[in-house]
């Protein structure tokens, strides 16, 4: 179940990736040496349907980091008119290799189900805007404390914002001014 200050969202008719992305929100990685199956399956369906140029054995554990896994099966199952200029980056797992997909877009002007890229130590972090305040951006992403959750990332950590190219943009990607709660993420790895 999504934070109170967050279910505003299960009733936004869009944009598809965010209506995906909360399909499998609460999703969490397997503790210690176990998988989630959930998590490893989207790497099946994502190689199965010719994503990429990964394979299955490419991603073997979710306790490497998923963010870009996470946002490239949203991406994927989002683009139902199979547009190849909406396909995933094809080095969708690592995170900073989003920074040239879709649309760019001025950071000011970050809207609903953007694609947002960071730095962080030792790579980088992907996920879907949902909001921002004064200090930060608030993402929806996979590999967020082990889960596919919504946090806050630092406005100054922001690499890229990307957007898909809509044929016809939803008319509810927009800016969204949330109230700054709870605690910046620092490394999402």
């Amino acid at each position: 179940m999504l934070p109170k200050d967050y279910r505003w969202l299960e009733a936004e008719p869009g944009p598809r990736m965010i209506i995906e992305a909360l399909k499998e929100y609460g999703v969490l990685e397997a503790p210690g040496a176990a998988d989630n199956p959930r998590i490893l399956g989207w790497q099946r369906e994502l190689v199965e349907t010719g994503v990429g140029t990964y394979r299955i054995g490419d991603y073997g554990h979710d306790a490497v980091p998923w963010c870009g896994l996470f946002v490239a099966i949203v991406a994927h199952r989002a683009n139902t008119e199979r547009r190849p200029e909406r396909v995933p980056p094809a080095t969708y797992l690592w995170a900073l290799s989003w920074a040239t997909w879709g649309v760019g877009i001025d950071r000011r002007q970050a809207a609903l189900g953007d694609v947002l890229v960071f730095k962080r130590s030792g790579g980088g972090h992907v996920g879907l805007y949902v909001g921002h305040d004064a200090s930060a951006f608030h993402v929806l992403g996979g590999n967020q404390s082990d889960r596919v959750s919504i946090t806050r990332l630092s406005r100054n950590r922001l690499v890229a914002v990307r957007r898909p190219a809509y044929r016809a943009q939803p008319a509810n990607v927009r800016t969204i001014p949330l109230a700054a709660s709870g605690s910046l993420s620092v490394n999402e790895a």
